[in-house]
């Protein structure tokens, strides 16, 4: 093969892209991946996971410093937020991770091309150089893996100043006195408790009547009285349908989703975080011919093809959770199937988390799910208020929720929020993932005291026999 001839590239160095440029080099595929960033890693490395992980953690600390540790006997005085060595810490750790990434590709031997790529047509790509020039990319295949971007609302211009994405509020430099968050998803909620922790007044405006939206109800409804009682506030059933600046203050305007009467909210800083959208501008999919579904993703099958023989797409730009282990996996099962191995991918296990305090995890079905479903089901639940382990350390918000099918007691859902859930969660996926059932986890040993071992006495509970409730 000469130079620019590949077996693959992969456009995009987000978590789907760079984790299937690694695993089909590792499987001999010479393999190169064109990001147009100037920096490996993606939405999730770059202004998203990792950044919001980092500020959500030294937020915590902050917290539980002003406001936790006295329950513990700690008393701590004269503290002080150092707002910019926050962010800094946040940055150095954002560039050791990219840099990572950087030595991985050396390492499998993936050439990474830092520049903007295009389908030119059939197994080639034309990439815009970062640093000038352009270079020609003959490939067997083709891989899209170029993410997704913050999603628009009309009628609010974002300024990455005053009314920000994601992108904005990871670095602002300042406390707001007053952050009002659209949209109660992940992202909102996330970044709204770092900000409230750091002494900002946050209230939360969503079109639906509940937050979380596709979680399971009961979860989310506990979630939503654990912020308020921290001191964040909802406005629920509520749209936005404009935004105006006036000095440094920004005006919403406000109406019921139903219809009512309108008013005004005011803020410093607003966050928009209504979701994401597929990013696929300047790709040239329209001129080869790739077809796209009704909400602007790549159509692909089960094996991430798409309607034009030897291009690929995987993670946020085609259907499914825009989460990035998701992504992850979704590249290693191309990269597998591409190197003629049974690449595949279970839907099913893939968790959702929300990295607030207490977290929130979740993987498979929800009550709603099953209930539309028509699926008879049993349903076991264990509260960390009984969990000797979360007692100690006074983390005794949330619950543990297990489903099990009703006939054949196979694990359908598992359904965490409380400390360190993001944690725990990986058990039940590991469960479901070998069709386990509620007695199957049950039965399975676990160390005490930990915080798990609510996981255990939720299973217990689908057959009415947990121990310590």
């Amino acid at each position: 093969m000469t130079e620019s001839a590949y077996d693959l590239v992969v456009i995009g160095g987000g978590p789907g892209g760079y984790v299937g440029a690694i695993r089909a080099a590792q499987l001999g595929l010479k393999t190169a991946c064109v990001e147009s960033r100037g920096r490996l890693g993606g939405t999730c490395l770059n202004v998203g996971c990792i950044p919001s992980k980092a500020l959500l953690h030294s937020s915590e600390k902050y917290e539980e410093l002003v406001r936790g540790l006295a329950g513990h006997g700690v008393r701590a005085t004269g503290v002080a937020l150092d707002l910019p060595a926050m962010l800094q810490r946040k940055d150095k750790v954002v560039d050791d991770l990219t840099k990572g990434i950087e030595f991985l590709f050396k390492k499998n031997k993936v050439d990474y091309i830092s520049g903007r790529g295009r389908i030119a047509g059939p197994g080639r790509v034309e990439v815009t150089l970062a640093d000038g020039g352009s270079r020609s990319l003959d490939a067997r295949n083709i891989c899209i893996a170029t993410g997704s971007e913050s999603t628009p609302l009309p009628g609010v211009a974002i300024d990455e100043k005053r009314i920000v994405t994601s992108t904005g509020a990871l670095a602002l430099p300042f406390v707001p006195s007053h952050m009002v968050v659209i949209g109660a998803g992940y992202i909102g909620l996330e970044m709204g408790s770092v900000w409230r922790r750091l002494g900002a007044k946050v209230t939360v405006v969503e079109y639906l009547d509940r937050i979380l939206p596709g979680m399971d109800g009961e979860i989310a409804k506990q979630f939503q009285r654990i912020l308020t009682r921290q001191g964040m506030s909802f406005k629920l059933g509520t749209k936005v349908t404009g935004a105006s600046h006036s000095g440094t203050r920004v005006m919403l305007d406000l109406a019921p989703a139903k219809g009512g009467d309108a008013e005004t909210l005011e803020a410093d800083v607003v966050l928009v975080a209504v979701g994401r959208r597929p990013y696929t501008e300047g790709l040239g999919l329209q001129a080869a011919g790739v077809a796209l579904d009704e909400k602007g993703r790549v159509r692909t099958d089960e094996r991430f093809a798409t309607n034009v023989p030897g291009i690929h797409a995987i993670g946020d730009v085609i259907a499914g959770p825009m989460l990035a282990h998701k992504a992850e996996e979704e590249g290693v099962a191309l990269a597998e199937i591409l190197a003629g191995q049974a690449g595949h991918v279970n839907y099913e296990t893939v968790p959702g988390i929300v990295y607030t305090w207490p977290e929130v995890a979740t993987v498979g079905k929800t009550e709603e799910q099953l209930k539309d479903a028509g699926i008879a089901y049993k349903v076991g639940k264990f509260p960390f208020t009984a969990n000797g382990r979360a007692k100690v350390n006074k983390t005794t918000d949330g619950f543990v929720k297990v489903l099990a099918d009703a006939a054949t007691d196979r694990i359908l859902g598992v359904h965490i929020i409380g400390a360190a859930a993001s944690e725990m969660i990986a058990e039940a996926a590991v469960i479901m993932e070998f069709g386990g059932s509620a007695e199957d986890l049950a039965r399975t040993c676990h160390a005490h005291p930990t915080l798990t071992e609510a996981v255990k006495e939720a299973a217990l509970a689908v057959d009415k026999r947990a121990i310590h409730m």
